[in-house]
């Protein structure tokens, strides 16, 4: 749900910031400091807690 704190697997603690219309079933989209940690960082199937 919209807002909640996440725990991702390999990233870290997160927030459920949007619902972005292009990601569709259990896909989520992680934000980076730069393009180049996003492409280090990959594509690539984890866990995901909803803390709440």
């Amino acid at each position: 749900p919209l807002g909640s704190k996440l725990y991702i697997e390999g990233y870290g603690y997160g927030f459920a910031c949007d619902t972005g219309g292009a990601i569709k079933g259990a896909h989520i989209d992680l934000a980076f400091d730069s393009a180049g940690a996003a492409r280090r960082h990959g594509r690539k199937r984890v866990k995901v807690w909803i803390l709440g």
